[in-house]
């Protein structure tokens, strides 16, 4: 796991972006998708579905049931193909032989882990190897430390906990030293501690080995613990992408006010020096400790009347269901 792929500078605590000459800068995507589709009769699980996963980044991919999360996950993997559209890995298309070149820098655990379970953790990284056609073991050891399997490498998978054998399934997919791993549902069904445990992995894969991560996870209050961008996707289409920093932005704590006029509000806000975001003519949102009888009166002196003020903290899982609508999600 010693040597990786050449990262692009580190920006912000993130590395995802590089400079294209002196025009200025671009962002470097491991994954896009372009109108991307896949239908099964007429059910249509991909239904032009564009998508962006930047090099360095944690990209979390949300939707309900059936949504199409899977489906994108087994067409990029290469277990399906695509009824229209087409995608790109590290900037090759699907539709050229390269792909599978492209295809060797990712790993993936799609739906189960892929061990046996009969074999013992070493064993299953072994015979790993022995598919890639790598010529030593000698990575072996390296890969189940940085699991957190050091000491479990000698017992047998069927022994193993749930959080042990997704675990270990990381580590299949991390032989042959791939630098974007593909995870769906890796905390499903894990105790607290195994998710601790897998979220801790994923961060140190990130942060340390620089390995860039598509997770799709319904686990949304686990999700915005890790991911740097999210995809909110809904009937086989992409409804929003959005990265970590807008969505807190979108989400922070604020006063949603109903005024008879926000141009008056705004005059207000602006002289009391405090932020703000005018929605409507009628609505805005203060993101500010704001002293409601003071805002009152002075409101009230500029002849504005105040209608309403409630207190809004937006998590992710209420924004997920602003954008997308109610119902399961997974």
């Amino acid at each position: 796991m010693s040597s990786r792929h050449e990262i692009h500078e580190e920006f912000n605590g993130e590395f995802l972006e590089s400079s294209c000459g002196k025009g200025g800068f671009k962002m470097d995507y491991v994954l896009t998708t372009q109108a991307l589709s896949k239908h099964y009769g007429q059910f249509k699980a991909l239904n032009g579905l564009s998508l962006h996963v930047p090099q360095g980044a944690i990209y979390g991919f949300v939707g309900k049931n059936g949504a199409g999360k899977t489906t994108l996950i087994r067409l990029v993997c290469g277990l399906q193909r695509p009824t229209s559209g087409d995608y790109s890995l590290y900037g090759v298309s699907s539709r050229t032989r390269e792909i599978v070149k492209s295809r060797r820098r990712m790993g993936a655990v799609v739906e189960t882990p892929s061990i046996y379970l009969e074999m013992t953790a070493w064993e299953n990284l072994r015979e790993q190897y022995r598919v890639l056609g790598l010529p030593s073991f000698e990575g072996i050891p390296e890969l189940l430390e940085l699991v957190g399997l050091a000491e479990a490498g000698q017992k047998k998978a069927k022994n193993f906990s749930l959080g042990m054998k997704q675990r270990l399934g990381i580590a299949v997919a991390l032989c042959g030293d791939p630098d974007f791993l593909v995870l769906d549902e890796p905390v499903n069904g894990l105790d607290p501690q195994g998710i601790i445990e897998m979220r801790e992995l994923i961060l140190k894969l990130n942060r340390e080995q620089r390995v860039t991560v598509l997770i799709s996870s319904h686990i949304l209050d686990e999700l915005a613990r890790l991911a740097t961008h999210y995809g909110f996707i809904d009937g086989g289409r992409m409804v929003k992408e959005i990265s970590a920093g807008e969505l807190e932005e979108a989400c922070r704590k604020c006063l949603r006010v109903e005024v008879s006029s926000t141009e008056t509000l705004a005059r207000v806000l602006d002289g009391l020096q405090l932020d703000y975001k005018i929605l409507s003519q009628r609505r805005a949102d203060v993101f500010a400790k704001v002293n409601i009888s003071q805002l009152t009166l002075a409101l009230a002196r500029e002849g504005c009347e105040v209608i309403s003020v409630q207190e809004r903290d937006e998590s992710l899982e209420s924004y997920y269901l602003s954008i997308v609508g109610g119902g399961s999600h997974g």
